[in-house]
């Protein structure tokens, strides 16, 4: 089977990798070389191993992902916003040795006031545009590094960044926190106070954090219990900080199936019916969008 063109994402833990048809995907493949554990001239054999088989003479290959990062294979520079999320002629092209592939990395967006960036949800936001023409709004897209994105006329006008994911990792296995998380599970009322605790006074947020722990000593909260709301603490201040995004907006998230099911709850919660959109499909969707203008 041989490849019209190969769509990838590529991000810090693994690579993706499709091979497009006429009719669609191809083939699918992958691998646990992410940017993080590559060295700049490892990341044209790790890409090899997962695409070879679909090579032509002469393949394109669309990148998204932190391969794009500083510590990656080629850094492509950011596009500050406002800007649509995609432009084909932004695209950074890399020097291979293979004379078969033809890579080309699609850059991140920047903010200059607040400053903020983003590298590979450029992408599943061109994909959600594409999926949806005419769609005004704001994007959530929920992970270790969640973005809210305002969207408007086809363009990125701002966005923010909450490190929600990466706190809570960090607080689970890495704080005092983590002997009241010492199993997996889950509680809604939990998550739910947790959430509404947050929202009324994000203020407080650090002491909430550590009754926690006090909780399990005195009044004997499970592990789930204690997971769920720390999980619904931390989504709770997220939602504080970025209620001018989504207060009174049209929303949708863009995210994995669990993650996003939390959000929609949280805003659920607040009277906000938020829709869900599937983080790969509109990886696929953005790079297709990108192919189809680059050949244009």
């Amino acid at each position: 089977m041989q490849a019209s063109w190969i769509a990838v994402d590529w991000g810090t833990s693994n690579l993706r990798a499709w091979a497009m048809g006429q009719t669609g995907i191809e083939a699918h493949a992958t691998n646990d070389k992410g940017m993080g554990q590559l060295k700049p001239d490892q990341f044209e054999a790790a890409l090899l191993e997962v695409i070879a088989p679909w090579l032509t003479a002469r393949t394109t290959v669309l990148a998204c992902g932190m391969v794009g990062a500083r510590q990656g294979w080629v850094e492509a520079r950011y596009r500050a916003v406002p800007c649509p999320p995609t432009d084909p002629a932004a695209l950074t092209r890399v020097t291979t040795n293979d004379p078969r592939l033809d890579v080309r990395i699609a850059p991140g967006l920047s903010q200059d006031r607040p400053a903020d960036v983003m590298r590979g949800e450029e992408t599943q936001l061109a994909g959600a545009l594409a999926l949806h023409p005419g769609f005004d709004g704001v994007f959530c897209l929920p992970g270790t590094h969640s973005k809210w994105v305002h969207v408007s006329a086809g363009e990125v006008v701002s966005f923010q960044t909450y490190m929600t994911g990466e706190m809570f990792s960090l607080l689970s296995t890495q704080s005092v926190l983590r002997h009241s998380l010492t199993a997996e599970g889950w509680d809604d009322a939990a998550f739910d106070d947790g959430l509404s605790d947050a929202l009324s006074r994000p203020d407080r947020i650090a002491a909430r954090l550590f009754s926690l722990r006090a909780e399990g000593l005195l009044h004997a909260m499970t592990a789930p219990q204690a997971r769920a709301r720390l999980s619904g603490l931390l989504i709770g201040i997220e939602l504080a900080g970025a209620k001018p995004y989504w207060l009174g907006q049209s929303v949708k998230l863009i995210g994995a199936q669990n993650l996003s099911a939390l959000y929609a709850r949280a805003l659920g919660l607040q009277g906000l019916q938020a829709e869900t959109e599937d983080a790969t499909a509109c990886t696929l969707a953005g790079l297709s969008a990108l192919y189809a203008k680059l050949k244009d």
